[in-house]
């Protein structure tokens, strides 16, 4: 009999759907599912103490650039001040070459 509510899922949820119905998940035990989140948490915390926000910056962005990377960090779901971060943090350690 086909899942009423199927009509109602997004393709993500269609994906998990589709693996319970097809068998492939699994349940995960307790015990192991507490080491899973141990060792989450303390990923959590260490990149919380390490990459610490000390400062901020106020800048002036051309409205067509920042729409851009607005629109770039929308699709790959993060908030568009986590991109510009991340861009800044890539400069600073030499991971990202910029032409003057």
């Amino acid at each position: 009999m086909k899942d009423p509510f199927s009509q109602r899922l997004d393709s993500y949820e269609k994906e998990i759907n589709d693996a319970i119905e097809a068998g492939k998940v699994r349940e995960v035990p307790l015990s192991e599912l507490r080491r899973i989140r141990e060792k989450f948490a303390q990923a959590a915390t260490y990149t919380k103490e390490r990459i610490r926000k000390d400062r901020r910056v106020s800048l002036r962005v051309n409205d067509r650039d920042l729409d851009a990377i607005q629109a770039r960090a929308a699709a790959n779901g993060l908030p568009y001040q986590t991109l510009i971060a991340t861009i800044l943090h890539q400069v600073a350690v030499g991971k990202l070459a910029v032409t003057l």
